[in-house]
């Protein structure tokens, strides 16, 4: 903000009425030479094809005109049906240019590897896993646990040299998951980042893991442990020069081949692991890149990597970027130093998740919120760069670019020019906010890994926020009603089901989950509800078995939750909840009114049950008690709650807060509560 000081000193300064007359110069010359209005792909007031009319309501993508008659698109061109073929393209259309970028230290500049070399390098990794025992083609299963890297998209590209199916492990999963993964794929071989993923895995290893391939040095102590337990090690550039030896020659995939089993923790139980092929994957990238239209990845963007390549976001994008010759720079593996990569990295096309760009907003709002002078130039400055958008305008050399926003967009790198949002809902405040300050293209997206990543994306010139945009080629949707939760097709809600060529194949070695998510037509049946806005585009209001995302992407299943607090001795009721854009959770709770009044004398404290509930201590009591049971349960500390409001009333037919069978009736019990429920957010704010 030291521009934002240095302005207010001159036009406060003995020379105002000169700096004044240079804003008004500015002024006119800005409407003079003001940028042309870019037009939208199609009408914003007609976004989606209605398929079918009556209760299904199918809408399909202006990009897939044919999918009534169940055509979607899988593939541009001939040549480019499997992520195999679409990075040897982007090799050739780069003419062999820059292709995985990394730093060794948070003071160096990053390096590069071309294509080439990148191909050469994963080939002898691939070939080197042939070496080590593994058979090439869709029997053979390979591990991987890293953070971000380019020895990752070595792996990947080796296994896809060879047919081999690559199953990411990530550390949200725990070590009871990422075993349960590799003793269902049956995989014996893992390649695992450094000393301390290697240990998380020995502490549960199963019976058919035989080998590690380990990229960073392990410790002395880390080798003889694994060989204690029947297990070789084996370091990355070792098998890479083995695979070179051997020079296996290579085993091209299908597009009907499953490229990745990508495990989701999402619900309740042991991981459901999402069978990929290469048709889903490259379905789903080039329909988004058809929906970006000329603000699509090229030849000469760099992205940076940052977001999980264990999550099919992430993977999308950088396969996104390969397909056109494009660059992919690691961040350094500390999300507190990614300005530091970014303002090394310069990219120019950056994934993102709300809980970063809510925290850009947050830090703004607080650097400006001590002066009001600073507030009126920032709410100036955001009314101009709004009306810019309104009018189709986007850029980042304007006047209050120069003079408000400049610190902002250098410490995404200064040349930002597109940004895809997902994982989570972003707030329309912070969506606008975001647009103007970068004055880059900034679209959403929803989808699931079940469909790849995105199955709606909005387009360039859509101004409007709290939707996710229209289908995307590669999918239709319909909405199916959900009577329980009073959401109804033909009021233009009910659940989202979707069909077409980005769907999985189903849940590995698991028919009943895969049945009770794909129906006999096709159509798979996400869970989320959504309502249809009359131009055609998707919002997503609500979630079908109440499970939802925080702000970070972590799911929570509330009645997991509430099994576990509803132990406590002080607990009569309780009711979980959470919301998208937030990043925890509270609780709404009706205390066990014997327990509570008996501790209350005994620690000579008056009152009803009513007076009770407003007392902290007897707050303070429950909510530890809860906390307690939920540690020794095992829960995570985003599925534990943060604050709770008691309530001195049951849940109850009578109140309308219990079905006949006494189930929690959860959309209204969040609306009977809602003031409650916001007063806490605000406070945890």
């Amino acid at each position: 903000m030291d521009d934002m000081d240095n302005y207010l000193q001159y036009v406060g300064g003995p020379t105002g009425a000169i700096a004044l007359t240079g804003v008004a110069a500015a002024s006119a010359y800005y409407l003079a030479t003001r940028p042309a209005s870019e037009s939208p792909l199609f009408p914003l007031d007609e976004q989606t094809i209605l398929e079918k009319e009556g209760p299904d309501q199918i809408h399909v993508s202006r990009f897939s005109k044919d999918a009534k008659d169940g055509k979607f698109v899988s593939y541009l061109t001939e040549d480019c049906q499997t992520l195999y073929q679409t990075f040897r393209h982007g090799a050739y259309e780069s003419n062999n240019g820059q292709c995985l970028g990394w730093r060794d230290s948070l003071s160096s500049p990053y390096q590069w590897m071309n294509y080439n070399e990148a191909l050469l390098r994963a080939k002898n990794f691939g070939s080197g896993l042939l070496a080590l025992g593994l058979e090439p083609g869709q029997k053979t299963f390979v591990c991987i646990y890293s953070q971000n890297r380019p020895e990752w998209v070595l792996c990947e590209q080796g296994c896809y040299d060879y047919s081999l199916i690559l199953v990411p492990l990530y550390d949200t999963l725990g070590p009871d998951a990422c075993a349960f993964i590799v003793n269902q794929t049956e995989s014996t071989v893992v390649v695992v980042e450094d000393d301390k993923k290697v240990n998380l895995l020995l502490d549960k290893a199963p019976k058919n893991l035989k080998k590690l391939i380990v990229i960073k040095p392990l410790r002395p102590a880390t080798v003889q442990r694994a060989k204690n337990r029947g297990i070789d090690i084996h370091s990355f550039e070792e098998v890479e020069k083995l695979g070179a030896s051997k020079g296996f020659p290579e085993v091209p995939p299908k597009p009907s081949d499953i490229c990745t089993i990508c495990y989701t923790s999402g619900t309740t139980g042991n991981p459901k692991g999402v069978m990929l092929t290469h048709k889903n994957v490259l379905a789903c990238i080039v329909c988004v890149n058809m929906q970006l239209g000329e603000h699509k990845p090229r030849v000469g963007d760099v992205m940076i990597s940052f977001l999980p390549l264990a999550h099919m976001l992430e993977r999308a994008c950088e396969n996104s970027m390969f397909y056109v010759g494009g660059s992919v720079g690691y961040y350094s593996g500390d999300i507190k130093e990614l300005t530091n990569d970014l303002k090394a990295l310069k990219p120019t096309v950056m994934p993102a998740v709300p809980r970063l760009l809510n925290r850009v907003y947050d830090k703004i709002q607080n650097e400006i919120s001590s002066s009001p002078i600073k507030r009126m130039l920032f709410r100036m400055a955001l009314n101009s760069k709004e009306a810019e958008i309104r009018r189709g305008v986007i850029r980042r050399n304007s006047l209050w670019d120069k003079l408000v926003f400049r610190k902002v967009q250098e410490a995404f790198g200064g040349r930002l020019r597109l940004m895809v949002v997902g994982s989570a809902p972003l707030a329309g405040n912070v969506l606008t906010f975001v647009r103007c300050a970068l004055g880059c293209i900034v679209v959403e997206g929803y989808g699931q890994t079940e469909c790849v990543a995105a199955v709606t994306l909005t387009i360039q010139g859509d101004y409007m926020v709290e939707h996710v945009g229209p289908p995307i080629g590669c999918a239709c949707i319909k909405l199916v009603d959900v009577p329980e939760m009073e959401y109804y097709a033909a009021n233009q809600q009910g659940e989202v089901c979707i069909k077409g060529s980005c769907v999985f194949q189903g849940y590995y070695r698991d028919p009943e989950r895969t049945m009770q998510t794909i129906d006999s037509q096709g159509w798979h049946h996400t869970g989320d509800i959504g309502q249809w806005l009359s131009n055609g585009t998707l919002k997503i209001i609500d979630r079908k078995k109440h499970i939802f995302k925080l702000s970070q992407g972590e799911y929570i299943v509330p009645e997991k939750i509430e099994n576990i607090y509803i132990n406590s001795q002080y607990v009569e009721q309780v009711f979980v909840h959470g919301e998208s854009l937030k990043s925890c959770i509270v609780a709404i709770v009706v205390p066990d009114v014997e327990t509570i009044k008996a501790w209350a004398s005994a620690n000579n404290i008056p009152g009803t049950l009513t007076v009770l509930c407003n007392n902290p201590e007897v707050k303070h009591l429950i909510l530890s008690d809860m906390i307690s049971l939920g540690k020794d349960a095992g829960l995570k500390s985003f599925e534990q709650v943060k604050d709770i409001y008691l309530h001195p009333d049951p849940f109850s037919i009578q109140n309308q807060l219990l079905t006949p069978t006494f189930k929690s009736r959860r959309p209204q019990i969040r609306s009977y509560f809602k003031p409650q429920l916001d007063d806490m957010y605000k406070m945890l704010d």
